[in-house]
């Protein structure tokens, strides 16, 4: 399995980091586009798998910087010709697709587009064995673990550090989580590293990639690890847009 960032931003652009948007390849699975912020269609055209060679999205959830480039990401299918998608997400996302196709109406019936809506627990979605729960975040969003090519990737999704993603993410090869804000930024809904650390703390995981950063954290990246690290000693790195990691 290979994951490449995407975006590993936020809701505050810095010029730098494009909002969230992972991409995973196998041999043994479809390309996935996991999340679609803002900045991410241009990254994805970058890449060899481009925005044709996705057929499927899945989201986390359905705040602005993680859906924003859906409906570019809509046109641009359509006028290359790659008009099959599908959508998944948690509760609401037919919703949303409704709410976007109805502002821009002209492009209903454009893609031959299928939603499917999924819960906590055990699901396959374009290839990939799948197991999601619930994060704790201001509105509903899932974490997943993913396995293809007997590898295993968690993907924590915006939230809290919760004992509930740190377990669904035990003995994973990689970890990709939310860490938002250095300690001093009194947060919720987002880890600080402290926080992050503790959780992680008696378990196991190959590699460790923090993500979702804001502003606040430029310039504080070594002091967030030293911090994490006085409660998780295993290997944690910051992401950044265009890191690509073999699972």
């Amino acid at each position: 399995m290979h994951l490449t960032f995407l975006g590993t931003g936020s809701a505050m652009p810095t010029g730098e980091r494009a909002q969230t948007g992972l991409l995973l390849t196998a041999d043994e699975a479809a390309p996935l586009l996991v999340d679609c912020g803002s900045g991410v269609l241009s990254a994805l055209a970058n890449t060899d798998v481009g925005y044709e060679g996705v057929p499927t999205v899945l989201l986390t959830h359905h705040h602005l910087d993680h859906v924003s480039d859906l409906m570019a990401l809509f046109k641009a299918r359509w006028l290359s010709g790659a008009t099959d998608l599908e959508l998944v997400g948690p509760s609401g996302t037919a919703a949303l697709v409704e709410g976007l196709l109805d502002v821009h109406d002209y492009m209903q019936g454009r893609l031959d587009l299928v939603v499917r809506e999924v819960e906590p627990g055990a699901f396959s979605v374009a290839g990939y064995d799948v197991e999601a729960v619930e994060t704790v975040h201001s509105m509903p969003c899932l974490a997943y673990r993913f396995e293809a090519d007997g590898a295993t990737l968690t993907v924590s999704g915006d939230t809290e550090a919760t004992d509930d993603v740190a377990a669904l993410a035990d003995g994973s090869d990689v970890l990709v989580h939310d860490c938002s804000f250095p300690d001093e930024v009194d947060v919720d809904n987002h880890p600080t590293p402290s926080q992050l650390g503790r959780t992680l703390s008696g378990r196991q995981y190959g590699r460790v990639f923090l993500t979702h950063l804001y502003p606040h954290t430029e310039g504080r990246h070594g002091a967030m690890l030293d911090s994490l690290r006085e409660h998780y000693t295993g290997d944690v790195t910051f992401a950044r847009d265009g890191l690509s990691v073999e699972v």
